[in-house]
């Protein structure tokens, strides 16, 4: 019995051996195994795409005559405000919710120019001094400088326009000589909201071509009218004249000539101004054409029709077809700030289509009597909309053009 109990404990002291000698065997593998590269499970970090623009808009406000000379000046001065004093109630029109905001600077920007109020006012030579531009510049987008005023001081004092808007970063378009046609348009990097596929929205620049023609003194020729058409095949085209008779509330036979031929040389929408009065509205083919906006920020105050203007709101935004496309424009966009430079030819090298568009439009009311512009009070914007007809005209647009 006891050599059987003897066997039995060599058993199984045998079968715990070869137990624990396999289990040391499955870990050395695991080990060699885990050292030699064996195909583990991994953890795969997971990279998000960069978000792309689907749509921009851009919420411009298109505003009348401003000038800021003269007895605007003289008031300014006056104020504790100074320099900031023509701009002061700006805020109300709540400059956060545009874009841009552009409009037809009336007047040279030179230096050194010692004039009184009453010298400007009885020989109609304007100048406005640049040391309200730190301000200005806060405002304004861009300025058309095609109008009767902007050769005030010669052409140095024109010259000296154009340097000191750059130098505050506002761009400008337009020449007070028709006839100088390669200044006509201007390739605007108009500011815009890009919303993106992963509905996060941004800010950027989309290439718009602003065209200004000063028309007071003589009508410009079908070339220059022309010039548009170079811009209209690859991006929305908008065109600013300077023309008719002040102090009028229709236009003339003329300047409503002139005006349709603007949108049958391609502009996508004509806003006017110089009558320093609001003039009325059309549809002419499906486009919107404002014959004057008024004064925007101005001196005369000496009745209500000369102290207020039509804002024109227009709400520009792209489809959502071409998106790669449109990260190409935009890319572009940064590059447009600067007078004169190279965007179109760049947009025709890079082969870039023209991105589908569409435009609404609304009246923003303003009032610069009582010597400082604001916005126009609820029974004045009833007042401007009858005059602009502007109901009548927006029924009678067409697609893509629409009411806000």
């Amino acid at each position: 019995m006891q050599g059987i109990r003897n066997r039995r404990s060599y058993w199984r002291i045998w079968m715990v051996a070869i137990i624990v000698l396999i289990i040391i065997s499955g870990a050395v593998a695991i080990f060699l195994a885990n050292k030699t590269g064996a195909p583990q499970a991994e953890n795969k970090v997971v990279v998000k795409p960069e978000p792309q623009p689907k749509t921009v808009t851009s919420n411009m406000l298109f505003l009348g005559n401003t000038y800021w000379g003269r007895y605007i000046n003289d008031w300014s001065m006056a104020s504790l405000l100074k320099y900031k004093y023509p701009f002061s109630r700006l805020n109300e029109f709540n400059r956060d919710q545009y874009d841009a905001w552009i409009s037809g600077l009336e007047c040279p920007l030179k230096t050194g120019v010692s004039m009184t109020s009453a010298e400007e006012d009885s020989t109609l030579t304007f100048n406005c001094s640049p040391d309200y531009l730190p301000e200005a510049a806060k405002w304004f987008t861009a300025f058309t400088l095609a109008n009767n005023h902007t050769d005030n001081q010669g052409i140095d004092g024109f010259n000296e326009t154009r340097q000191q808007l750059d130098k505050f970063g506002i761009q400008y378009y337009g020449h007070y000589d028709p006839r100088v046609i390669d200044d006509i348009c201007e390739v605007i990097a108009m500011p815009v909201t890009i919303s993106k596929d992963d509905n996060s929205t941004a800010k950027g620049k989309l290439p718009v071509a602003l065209c200004g023609f000063h028309a007071v003194f003589r009508i410009p020729t079908p070339e220059a009218v022309a010039e548009m058409a170079k811009y209209g095949k690859y991006m929305p085209v908008i065109a600013a004249p300077h023309m008719g008779v002040e102090y009028k509330t229709i236009p003339d036979r003329l300047k409503v000539d002139f005006y349709r031929s603007l949108i049958d040389g391609g502009a996508d929408m004509v806003l006017g101004d110089h009558p320093h009065w609001i003039q009325g509205t059309e549809s002419y083919k499906g486009h919107l054409i404002v014959y004057s906006m008024g004064n925007f920020l101005f001196d005369q105050q000496d009745q209500p029709d000369v102290a207020r203007s039509a804002g024109i709101n227009v709400v520009m935004k792209t489809g959502a077809d071409k998106t790669d496309m449109l990260s190409k424009w935009l890319a572009l966009g940064d590059t447009c700030a600067v007078f004169k430079d190279d965007c179109l030819s760049q947009a025709k090298k890079q082969g870039l289509t023209k991105l589908d568009m569409t435009y609404k439009f609304g009246v923003v009311g303003t009032n610069d009597g009582d010597k400082i512009v604001k916005p126009s009070t609820p029974a004045q914007q009833t007042s401007i909309l009858e005059r602009l007809n502007w109901q009548t005209t927006m029924d009678n647009l067409r697609s893509p053009y629409s009411s806000l």
